[in-house]
């Protein structure tokens, strides 16, 4: 099943967003070679593609996970989530309904 997760920064998360990206994309790459994510991406916190320094809000993905408990455990280890860029998360069941 999909599942949509939301995630939101602690503030000023910039530098912090930047120190743990590399792993954090590494880590959802296992999942792209699965071909289980449907779109992953951050949201900036300002009205732009080039926030600066602004950075972002946080992030939203979507991907295909077994089970509820599954997307939780991902979430649970991913890099921004075990390094503190993540404030909160929420993780919802998703049905695809277009495309």
């Amino acid at each position: 099943m999909l599942y949509a997760i939301f995630a939101r920064d602690i503030p000023d998360s910039v530098a912090k967003r930047d120190e743990t990206r590399e792993r954090h994309v590494a880590y959802l790459k296992a999942l792209v070679d699965q071909g289980r994510v449907v779109l992953a991406g951050p949201l900036p916190a300002i009205d732009s593609p080039e926030p600066g320094p602004a950075g972002m809000y946080g992030s939203l993905l979507v991907i295909e996970f077994e089970s509820l408990d599954e997307a939780h455990e991902w979430v649970a280890n991913d890099p921004y989530q075990t390094d503190g860029v993540f404030e909160d998360v929420i993780i919802k069941p998703l049905i695809q309904t277009v495309p």
